[in-house]
């Protein structure tokens, strides 16, 4: 953390210092007096704050803790950059560690803050919470009875978390129901088995990435080795890796399952508050997929690591995008541990750009042929989820900002038509399908040659 520190106030004193050589005496002055009133309100504001604290904890009617009134503080702070930004107190942070380990107690899935409740990203698949029918979009108002409003992301997420075979009950919004959902839910050890896979039609390999957790990259290179072993390669069409409503995880997993399906190119880059700060991630360990076609399956469910992958597969054309617009979260978060039994600051630190340059910050990646669901009607009211673009405070985008798009997949293979869309390009068969503009893109992707 000093080293962080460190080099923040370097560059505040290279900057000054610039203004003090290049610029006129007149100048110099107008420079210095910027920076002591600039100096002299920040230290007026934290005196401000130190009032406040005293005179709360004198004046209040009960007696409140310093821990918690200092605690409260810092989420309050935070909570006003970004959506994404948090702080995590010591048992936030060693559950967030669980959590990318992939096992821990709990429902099984992704969340996030919204307008003071709990909005569902995703479901994790084979959790309680998918098999209890929780849906992306989903709003926890209640849980065990007790209003979420007020409390924190991690207080909230600490008390869905719990000891394997005790139950939980929560009430859920959905967008233009009749009333709240009510569902009691056991809670189960969470395994996340990041990765599933099969052979489609005995030619297609067919991977399916759920989350990117520290064992994603081992299991899709085992997936790509089983399949492998099942077809042979002269009879391998390719692959189609499946990253719909997966909300994404971790930075160096996204670079790595790139690295596991190209051969070589840039990935990622993440750039900063500072051009120097400007990082870029390349492809590293080969292509295990020899250099077969791949289709990569997205929809509004699709976020952040997931859209590394989805876009540097894209702009390298090494993959064709089928499905709906992802989900547009394109900043970087830097855990930064604060000390012992002090937790840690998970801070948007960077955006990240695809190999081309794009932004996907409040934009999303879109498909190369864009499938739409035919979604039943009870679920009808679920087939848009929220997107980065409809959070609060979110980084604006560098560009027009787009909003949520269809996320629905059916339970049911036979049904799902991106997927029957990917295995037909694949197989060299002309795509037809229920889509926006689906004439003119077919015509398109026609002319198009398969990536390989």
């Amino acid at each position: 953390m000093r080293k962080h520190v460190g080099f923040f106030l370097g560059t505040v004193a290279g900057a000054c210092l610039t203004v003090l050589v290049t610029s006129p005496q007149g100048a110099h002055l107008v420079g210095i007096a910027r920076a002591a009133a600039h100096s002299d309100n920040t230290y007026s504001q934290l005196n401000l704050f130190g009032e406040v604290f005293e005179k709360v904890k004198s004046d209040y009617v009960e007696k409140p803790e310093d821990s918690k009134l200092v605690e409260g503080a810092i989420n309050g702070m935070i909570s006003s950059l970004d959506p994404h930004s948090r702080y995590m107190n010591e048992k936030g942070w060693s559950e967030m560690q669980e959590t990318t380990h992939g096992e821990f107690g709990g429902l099984g899935i992704e969340v996030t803050m919204e307008d003071g409740f709990i909005k569902v990203v995703a479901p994790i698949d084979d959790t309680p919470a998918s098999r209890a029918g929780v849906m992306s979009g989903d709003v926890i108002t209640t849980i065990d009875g007790e209003s979420i409003q007020g409390m924190t992301l991690d207080q909230a997420v600490n008390k869905m978390k719990g000891a394997p075979n005790t139950s939980i009950k929560l009430k859920i919004v959905r967008k233009d129901a009749d009333k709240p959902i009510e569902l009691a839910i056991n809670r189960e050890i969470i395994r996340v088995r990041p990765v599933k896979s099969h052979v489609e039609g005995g030619d297609i390999g067919y991977v399916r990435i759920t989350s990117f957790n520290e064992q994603t990259t081992e299991g899709l290179r085992k997936a790509i080795g089983d399949i492998q072993k099942e077809v042979p390669q002269d009879k391998l069409a390719g692959y189609v890796i499946d990253l719909r409503n997966n909300p994404g995880g971790l930075l160096d997993q996204a670079v790595s399952v790139v690295s596991t399906l190209m051969q070589r190119g840039e990935v990622v880059s993440t750039r900063g508050r500072n051009p120097e700060e400007t990082q870029r991630f390349t492809a590293h360990g080969g292509d295990m997929t020899k250099g077969k076609p791949l289709v990569v399956l997205i929809n509004g469910g699709s976020a952040s690591a997931s859209e590394i992958v989805a876009g540097a597969l894209h702009d390298h054309k090494r993959a064709t995008l089928i499905g709906t617009r992802s989900f547009g979260k394109g900043s970087v978060q830097t855990i930064i541990p604060l000390g012992t039994g002090n937790g840690a600051l998970a801070l948007t630190t960077a955006r990240y750009f695809t190999p081309s340059g794009h932004s996907i910050q409040a934009q999303g990646i879109n498909p190369d042929i864009e499938i739409l669901q035919d979604v039943p009607d009870e679920f009808k009211t679920r087939s848009e989820i929220v997107s980065e673009a409809k959070m609060r405070g979110h980084l604006a985008a560098e560009g027009a900002e787009q909003t949520g798009s269809q996320s629905y997949v059916p339970p049911d293979e036979k049904n799902d038509k991106a997927l029957a869309a990917a295995l037909n390009q694949l197989r060299g068969v002309t795509i037809n399908a229920d889509a926006k503009n689906a004439d003119a893109k077919s015509a398109a992707q026609q002319k198009r040659p398969v990536p390989n």
